[in-house]
């Protein structure tokens, strides 16, 4: 019987193991006890993580796509793969149905609090939300307002030793007027409404101006507030600590650039390994059309002040690794990494897909047993001119630096004028795709620049098809631009699109482009079937797979 225990937990452990997806593009586990940052190169912006037990947890900002929250999960803080969003549509529902660029889920943070996981996340135009779960890979609690109030964002809150509860906070200065400021108010005990006024407990000006991204903490009876400042692309972070939750704080540079090509570290999470011997800190690197990828970096308390990264002079003030030993979390786990490529066999769509805004049971179909997600043509909102305002694109991260994606589709239309592709997607966008005309099938490739100016797409080739089964692929391959305004050398993604008849041979079609970020979100890649106007019914194109593969 043991024999056949032991038999039967290898087989499953075999199971498990090669069910974890491994990238094609990028993977931060080096293999030899060591791993390289990003440890996601993707846009999980506004990071925030925590431990419980063996298990580390993680969210982001999310914006307007949807679902929203993702919640990621790892047992070593290097190998992340993503099980769950926290949010199914954004509340209200009405409002976050039209295109919302840039609005929305601002930086997030996850506790672990009474045997519960606990989200909190601010809406620079509503206030501060709560959800919360037993199970982060199960349904989470509809948001609660716990505080209302234009401008309120990046909130976190602390359970204190005596059972009451804080929440530390910034403030949008589009939307409250001022910014640069930290504030804190006491909440409820449960956690579900603030229960005092708010006080300023922090000033960022004139040095530390753009303060924000608040993260609270307590440790030897200091309270800690980790904090960025500088702005997201140039900036740095803060550690600001006081004997009381009101202050008066003190202040230190804890981590920046340096020398290193790491711009901008900052706004990110401080955890421990399970025996508590180690500690590490989460942060995040905008790279432009790349979105902000998440760092990790090896972190030690000196005379009760964290210094992050490596800390050469001696200052206290860490620069970031590009490289680093694994952490010690006592074994070791498989390589894994957030799921890309999409065969698209699943009941469900798969967690690497968001929205533009909140969805629409009529937008898809996923006809998994025929081994097809079908897209239903659907029309802009209002009187747009691009896919701007298409709350339809079904779209993913950037994965990497360098890979290619390609599809293959069957294009069946209603009407004239309707078309089905692939899209590179940010404030520039472009497509590949075929489109139902007069005179029969049309592949066109397509660029739109300054989209949210209502500009129209610019057709950069032609040519007409003879049925509607084709293959659309994207390759897309970093280079460094000079440094720009800022003193960063900004990353530049440069986009060939090609096609192919039967899957094999590739022809490159159209003009490059070069990928542009979104409204705080980096560039995605993904695909769309669009009719011109509304109907009573709608074509629709059979996506038989998506896959991410290095060049």
């Amino acid at each position: 019987m043991k024999k056949l225990t032991f038999i039967f937990l290898i087989l499953f452990s075999a199971l498990f193991v090669s069910a974890q997806y491994v990238s094609k593009v990028w993977v931060s586990d080096l293999g030899n006890g060591n791993y390289k940052n990003p440890v996601l190169y993707a846009d999980y912006s506004d990071p925030d993580v925590c431990r419980v037990g063996n298990d580390y947890y993680m969210v982001a900002s999310s914006f307007s796509h949807i679902p929203g929250l993702p919640i990621l999960h790892s047992n070593d803080m290097v190998n992340w793969t993503i099980i769950n969003y926290a949010i199914l549509q954004m509340t209200p529902e009405d409002r976050f149905s039209t295109m919302q660029h840039g609005n929305g889920i601002w930086a997030p943070s996850i506790r672990y609090h009474n045997n519960e996981f606990y989200i909190y996340v601010g809406d620079p135009d509503a206030g501060l939300y709560m959800t919360k779960t037993s199970d982060p890979r199960g349904n989470w609690s509809p948001l609660v307002m716990v505080k209302e109030g234009k401008g309120l964002i990046d909130c976190c809150p602390l359970w204190d030793e005596d059972g009451r509860a804080y929440m530390v906070h910034g403030y949008a200065g589009s939307r409250a007027g001022m910014k640069s400021v930290i504030g804190v108010f006491e909440l409820s005990a449960d956690g579900t409404k603030a229960i005092s006024p708010d006080r300023l407990v922090f000033d960022g000006h004139p040095v530390n101006t753009t303060t924000e991204g608040a993260k609270f903490y307590k440790r030897n009876g200091y309270y800690y507030i980790f904090c960025p400042a500088g702005g997201v692309k140039p900036g740095w972070q803060l550690a600001l600590r006081s004997k009381n939750v009101y202050g008066p704080y003190e202040e230190k540079r804890v981590l920046e650039q340096g020398k290193s090509d790491i711009n901008g570290p900052h706004q990110g999470a401080w955890v421990d390994t399970p025996d508590g011997k180690q500690d590490w800190f989460f942060h995040f690197q905008d790279l432009y059309a790349y979105g902000r990828a998440v760092h990790l970096q090896p972190m030690k308390w000196v005379n009760d002040w964290p210094v992050i990264g490596e800390d050469k002079d001696g200052d206290g003030c860490g620069n970031p690794l590009s490289t680093c030993k694994k952490p010690n979390v006592g074994k070791t786990y498989p390589v894994a990494t957030p799921v890309e490529s999409d065969e698209f066999n699943a009941q469900t769509l798969g967690l690497q897909w968001q929205w533009q805004a909140n969805s629409n049971p009529l937008w898809y179909f996923p006809a998994c047993d025929k081994g097809y997600l079908r897209l239903f043509a659907w029309n802009l909102i209002g009187d747009a001119k691009n896919l701007w305002d298409a709350p339809n694109l079904l779209m993913q991260k950037f994965p990497a630096p360098d890979f290619k994606a390609t599809t293959k589709l069957t294009f069946s239309p209603y009407k004239k004028g309707e078309r089905a592709g692939l899209v590179v997607f940010g404030q520039d966008y472009a497509t590949i795709t075929i489109e139902s005309t007069d005179k029969g099938f049309e592949l066109n490739q397509t660029s739109c620049k300054n989209a949210p100016k209502g500009t129209r797409e610019l057709v950069n080739d032609s040519l007409a098809l003879g049925n509607g089964t084709v293959y659309f692929r994207v390759e897309i391959k970093q280079s460094k631009t000079r440094k720009n305004n800022e003193g960063i050398q900004e990353p530049k993604a440069t986009c060939t699109f090609s096609y192919s008849l039967d899957g094999i041979k590739f022809t490159a079609f159209g003009k490059p482009f070069t990928a542009w970020e979104g409204k705080w979100v980096g560039a995605k890649v993904g695909i769309f079937c669009q009719r011109p106007q509304p109907l009573n019914d709608s074509g629709y194109a059979d996506f038989d797979w998506f896959r991410i593969d290095a060049l």
